[in-house]
């Protein structure tokens, strides 16, 4: 019987190049349709329209606007002579200092035996999904990579959708529900919690934690605490949900988010040991697949984890740029007339067109993708939308990252205790006003 694979046999011992029809159907059928993840897209999308001459503000990639901490810098440059491989696992100094850093900042009894150190957390969360067999259970709104993650590996997923009157979290009824539904005690399951949380900003307080605890443990849950953004949280009060379930918490951190240190890409994750099995098996897969993270990087990351007070003084500044800068958004996306939540930490807001609804049909705007796309061609303002993060395509709702500014600028003018830090705001991150005042302008126009 002839196959499109005889055509492809037929053309590759030609020397051809395949049809598109004979490429399509020889990709994996888990990646077939896949495009690039939606925050790398808009970035280049961005960088785009600059190359063309055109003002662009650019609130769609999260990456940190802060400069790396200058001790961790000096830390790079010492170390750049290092060039060996080292162990799959993790530099020995580094798991020591992460692990010391998890006891310091979220009271966990962390081993360094425990700690995996990859090349960024998004590449650690793919192992985890590769090496751990079970369904991965997300809310909605998630981040981007999440869910097309567990589509790549073909792991069965469940998305718990949240709402805006609950500030998008899940609560622990609404996670027992679920989980009651689904009807299967006995089966494996990884629960992704976020927080503070990207695309929302919100975080959980130590009595949602403590509720949803209770509900994993019931369900004997495996879950993996994303708290990457966890050192920017706007008043320093995060609290880790390993705390109150220890035994099968598995703690994700790394630069990119608080260091401002993304394209270093170092992530970690700290198992507790009765999940030993499962790092061990994760560090056989990394074995096999990136070998070890750049030598140079995880001796500067000794340094990032250590802390000290220059690094808490970098820290204390840039949560307080944050978090007015986010309070200053979220009072003009409100006077427009969107809903929008405010944020307690990362450097994000996901705002609600939904009261905006019938002027924006009015203009055949009926979907996030629609909205977000106009928007860009209107006013130059990038955001994501919602459908990205995992939410109806009819909803209109979106992703704003208040990052386009100059980070070492607002730093330097945020020194001094008694600057006022609402006029730094204004001052330095003015870039982001304006575009989020064109936002609004645009929504909240009655035009066709």
């Amino acid at each position: 019987m002839h196959t499109p694979s005889d055509d492809a046999d037929r053309q590759r011992d030609a020397g051809s190049v395949p049809s598109p029809a004979v490429r399509h159907v020889s990709l994996n059928l888990n990646v077939r349709g896949m495009g690039p993840s939606a925050t790398l897209a808009v970035k280049a999308l961005c960088r785009a329209r600059v190359d063309r001459g055109e003002r662009v503000f650019d609130f769609g990639l999260g990456q940190s606007p802060f400069p790396v901490p200058a001790p961790v810098v000096e830390a790079l440059r010492l170390a750049a002579k290092e060039k060996d491989y080292l162990p799959v696992e993790g530099l020995p100094l580094l798991r020591e200092a992460v692990a010391a850093f998890h006891r310091r900042e979220d009271g966990m009894e962390a081993r360094p035996d425990g700690v995996l150190v990859g090349p960024g957390s998004k590449e650690l969360m793919f192992l985890l999904q590769i090496a751990y067999y079970g369904e991965i259970i997300l809310r909605s709104p998630c981040w981007v990579s999440y869910l097309p993650q567990a589509q790549i590996v073909g792991r069965r997923n469940t998305l718990i959708p949240t709402q805006f009157d609950a500030g998008w979290k899940i609560t622990p009824a609404l996670l027992e529900e679920t989980l009651t539904a689904a009807n299967d005690h006995g089966r494996p399951r990884l629960l992704i919690l976020n927080y503070p949380a990207n695309p929302t900003g919100h975080t959980y307080t130590a009595e949602d934690l403590q509720g949803l605890a209770e509900v994993a443990r019931k369900f004997e849950l495996i879950l993996l605490s994303d708290e990457i953004y966890a050192q920017t949280h706007f008043t320093d009060e995060h609290v880790s949900i390993a705390r109150y379930y220890p035994e099968r918490t598995i703690v994700s951190s790394g630069l990119s988010k608080w260091c401002g240190a993304g394209g270093w890409r170092l992530g970690t994750f700290c198992f507790p040991p009765e999940l030993d099995w499962l790092r061990a098996a994760m560090a056989a897969v990394a074995s096999e697949t990136y070998t070890s993270v750049c030598a140079p990087i995880q001796y500067a990351a000794v340094q990032a984890f250590r802390g000290g007070a220059e690094i808490e003084h970098y820290l204390s500044r840039t949560r307080r740029i944050l978090a007015s800068l986010s309070a200053q958004c979220v009072d003009r996306i409100r006077a427009g007339g969107i809903r929008v939540h405010p944020s307690t930490g990362a450097f994000y807001l996901f705002p609600d067109f939904t009261p905006l609804a019938p002027r924006l049909a009015a203009r055949g705007i009926h979907d996030s993708t629609t909205l977000c796309q106009r928007l860009l061609e209107a006013t130059g303002v990038a955001i994501l939308p919602g459908a990205a993060f995992g939410r109806p395509a009819e909803e209109l709702t979106a992703r704003l990252s208040y990052v386009d500014f100059d980070g070492a600028a607002a730093i330097e003018a945020s020194a001094r205790p008694e600057a006022d830090i609402d006029a730094v705001v204004q001052r330095h991150c003015h870039r982001v006003l304006e575009g989020v005042d064109r936002l609004t302008d645009w929504a909240s126009a009655d035009r066709a």
